[in-house]
């Protein structure tokens, strides 16, 4: 087959349904976009859970005074000394799952309370004798929650344990649903840049029926006619791609690096490197090529009878 011949047919096809072509490209290219995107978000998502559930700690909060006249948990009374020194015996016995035990008083409770809360109109009604005293404990495996839970729980002078992954696990849950609607959206994008491809290789083809039926006449190969309708899909795809991929690295760039510059607005996010968007770019383009070239070679079974 001449190169020659193909390369002047698609550009011959390319110029003719022009407009289509530029709806294809168009389409791909936010349709690609989105799908790095996910791949990105999941990513991030997995980053996160692995920077956070890390440092999450559990705490079991002590009674108080004031938790003795409220809270049911509370009913026996304020923690005594011998019930501190027991919990703090059970917990560093606990070496398979407990790492470390932080003791926090009263006092530094309160003083972390208005580092974070200063501004609060509740914070200046506070004072240090109403706070509670707690054990932070730092897991081995953050996932071991539910043992700390189930030995400490309802035990006297104990009035709650309680567990920062629940809170992080709500996070990661709303991140996935964005994650879903994201790729939800994009495959909806697919399906409507596969269904303007089948239609401009079908007008390409209805446009160009003359010259297929002489070539058939001549004894041309199925493939050798159909090479240029598949080839015209291919390289609207891949522009496509292109622009998918510039998408997605000005998104990361913009974003993350500069313009908004959430990387250093934002320093408790551990924010995906440049890395994991360079290895989805060849995925991109990948796909850019085969879904049209392939959705144009079905199209053309059934329109292009060869």
């Amino acid at each position: 087959m001449r190169a020659q011949f193909v390369l002047s047919e698609i550009g011959v096809g390319l110029r003719r349904n022009l407009t289509m072509t530029f709806a294809v490209i168009v389409s791909v290219a936010l349709s690609l976009a989105l799908f790095g995107g996910s791949l990105l978000m999941t990513d991030q998502v997995g980053a996160m859970k692995g920077y956070w559930y890390d440092k999450v700690n559990v705490s079991i909060f002590l009674c108080n005074k004031s938790d003795a006249e409220s809270d049911p948990n509370c009913s026996k009374g304020a923690v005594t000394e011998e019930q501190k020194k027991q919990i703090l015996g059970d917990l560093n016995k606990m070496t398979t799952v407990v790492q470390k035990v932080t003791y926090e008083s009263q006092d530094e409770a309160y003083k972390h309370y208005k580092q974070q809360f200063g501004d609060s109109p509740l914070a200046s009604s506070l004072t240090p004798d109403q706070m509670q005293e707690s054990y932070r404990i730092k897991l081995k495996d953050p996932q071991k929650y539910q043992v700390i839970a189930t030995a400490f729980n309802g035990r006297g002078g104990v009035q709650s344990v309680q567990d920062q992954k629940g809170i992080l696990d709500n996070l990661f849950g709303l991140l996935r649903l964005m994650n879903s609607a994201a790729l939800g959206v994009m495959a909806l994008m697919l399906v409507v840049a596969l269904l303007l491809i089948v239609n401009t290789v079908r007008v390409s083809a209805f446009s160009r029926r003359r010259e297929t039926g002489i070539m058939r006449l001549v004894g041309a190969s199925a493939f050798y006619i159909q090479a240029p309708f598949i080839m015209e899909a291919a390289v609207a795809g891949l522009i496509g791609g292109g622009l998918a991929c510039v998408f997605l690295v000005s998104g990361r760039y913009f974003t993350i690096d500069h313009g908004m510059a959430l990387s250093s607005k934002l320093n408790l996010i551990n924010f995906v490197g440049w890395d994991a968007v360079w290895t989805k770019l060849p995925l991109i383009l990948a796909t850019s090529v085969l879904m049209p070239a392939l959705a144009a070679f079905f199209a053309l079974r059934k329109y292009l009878k060869v």
